[in-house]
């Protein structure tokens, strides 16, 4: 190797190190001193999984501040009285009824909000189920029910409404994964596993788009880890020591979600502790972790067999 080589191999190693200092400079100075927040008054927001829960809230949130909310969810009834709740208090909202696991469904429906509505700037894919089972109790289309709706409909919802933000060199996808997709249990082979998968999907997705733009990509991602939100999702969670687990509510939820995506936060943790943490747990050995992992005794106890999730 030329000795020029070796000196532009260095000059760019050095241009790496302190680009890597100025970011973490600049994630500390966030911190103390957030961003401003964007206005989302006129944007059409679609949220999937609408009619309840944070979802729900997320709907009211962004129609207080003037967006133009789209709430999708399978639940019909439901998710017509989110809507009714906010065109009562003077907002915008459409209610449409969706399988969002069902491509054909997500496609047929995505060309009627585009046709009544307009296209859609801010997409939020956080509808989600949860049912918990041991491995070999699961069925053939209980696995697929999950993955289908935790997952596939991310890809689905993404292809309908993404060319169009590129298009416009605008928009904005939030993905409401789960610090479950970091912190793994037993009881959870199916939603664990489905939520790790949407997130290395939107780490995938935004770097790929930076690619393609030089690092100056229009859309926007931000990508969301809660932990335990009192849901119809959190059902009979055990916890050895309880004062140290914070339920959050939806609302308080949903107001944190609603701020990550107007500071164009990349990545945020709920609560926003627990990132750090179980980022530093991860650099154990493996058994040190597990170790901390049986010590703390978090567990949820698997559903009754009748259950379907179908």
């Amino acid at each position: 190797m030329e000795v020029l080589e070796i000196v532009l191999i260095l000059i760019e190693i050095l241009l790496v190190i302190l680009k890597i200092l100025y970011y973490i400079c600049e994630s500390l100075y966030k911190v103390f001193i957030p961003m401003k927040k964007k206005n989302v008054a006129g944007e059409i927001v679609l949220i999937t999984g609408a009619a309840q829960g944070i979802g729900k809230e997320l709907a009211l949130g962004y129609a207080a501040l003037g967006a133009r909310v789209v709430c999708w969810d399978i639940d019909k009834s439901t998710n017509e009285q989110t809507v009714d709740t906010i065109t009562r208090a003077g907002g915008s909202a459409y209610a449409y009824k969706c399988d969002v696991s069902n491509r054909e469904e997500v496609v047929k429906v995505a060309e009627k909000v585009k046709k009544e509505v307009g296209d859609v700037t801010i997409l939020i894919n956080n509808a989600g189920i949860a049912p918990v089972r041991k491995f070999l109790d699961w069925s053939v289309e209980e696995i697929k029910r999950v993955i289908d709706v935790n997952l596939m409909a991310h890809y689905w919802t993404l292809q309908e409404f993404l060319p169009k933000m590129i298009e416009k060199n605008h928009g904005h996808i939030v993905t409401i994964s789960s610090l479950a997709s970091i912190v793994t249990g037993p009881h959870g082979t199916t939603y664990c596993a489905s939520k790790a998968a949407v997130t290395a999907l939107t780490d995938c997705l935004r770097l790929e788009l930076d690619k393609y733009y030089n690092g100056r990509s229009p859309i926007n991602f931000t990508l969301i880890l809660p932990s335990f939100v009192r849901t119809k999702l959190v059902r009979r969670a055990n916890f050895k020591f309880p004062f140290f687990v914070q339920f959050q509510s939806p609302q308080k939820t949903a107001g944190a979600i609603i701020d990550a995506q107007r500071q164009n936060v990349k990545e945020l943790s709920i609560p926003s502790s627990f990132s750090f943490l179980i980022k530093c747990l991860r650099v154990l050995p493996q058994k040190a972790y597990d170790c901390i992992h049986d010590f703390l005794g978090i567990n949820v106890e698997v559903d009754d067999p009748s259950e379907s999730y179908i």
